[in-house]
C-alpha cells in the first residue's frame, strides 16, 4: 500500500516537473521527463510493485536467489577451469590423439645423433662467435624433435 502511494507521488511530481519544463519551451526534455515519471505508475498498475514487495519479505524467495547465485558461481568456476585446461573433454582427447600420431610409433627417444650426446663446452675466456651461436640452437632443435615439431 505504501509502495503504491510513493510510486504514484513520484509519477505526479515528475509530470509536474515535465509540465514546467515544457512551459520553458524545452519540449524534448519535457517529453523525456514525462516518460521517466510514468514508469513507476506503470509498475504499480501492472502489479510488479506488489510482486516485488512480496518477494522482498519472503524467505523462500531469498533462498531461491541464494540457489541461483550458487549455480552462477559453479557455472563460472567450471568455465574458468575449462578455459585453463584448453577446451572440453572431447577436444582434449582429440588433441592428445593427434599429438601421439605426430611421433613415430617406434621412436622412444629422439634421434639426436652423436653431437647432441655431448654438450658443447666453450672455454670461459673465449667470447661467443657466430660459429658458437649455431651450436646453441642444437638444444632447441633437439627439444623440438623430441616433441615431434
Amino acid at each position: 500500500m505504501i509502495a503504491e502511494t510513493v510510486c504514484s507521488a513520484v509519477a505526479a511530481a515528475g509530470l509536474g516537473i515535465a509540465a514546467v519544463t515544457a512551459y520553458r519551451k524545452r519540449f524534448l526534455a519535457a517529453t523525456r521527463m514525462a516518460a521517466y515519471s510514468l514508469v513507476p505508475l506503470g509498475l504499480v498498475m501492472t502489479g510488479v510493485v506488489d510482486w516485488l514487495a512480496d518477494t522482498a519479505f519472503s524467505p523462500t524467495a531469498w533462498a531461491g536467489f541464494g540457489v541461483l547465485g550458487l549455480s552462477w558461481v559453479l557455472f563460472s568456476t567450471t568455465r574458468a577451469v575449462e578455459r585453463r585446461r584448453g577446451g572440453t573433454r572431447k577436444e582434449r582427447k582429440a588433441a592428445r590423439g593427434a599429438q601421439q600420431e605426430a611421433v613415430a610409433p617406434a621412436a622412444s627417444a629422439p634421434s639426436l645423433g652423436p653431437a647432441a650426446s655431448t654438450p658443447a663446452v666453450r672455454p670461459a675466456g673465449q667470447p661467443r662467435t657466430t660459429a658458437n651461436a649455431g651450436d646453441d640452437f642444437s638444444d632447441i632443435e633437439a627439444i623440438l624433435k623430441k616433441h615431434g615439431i
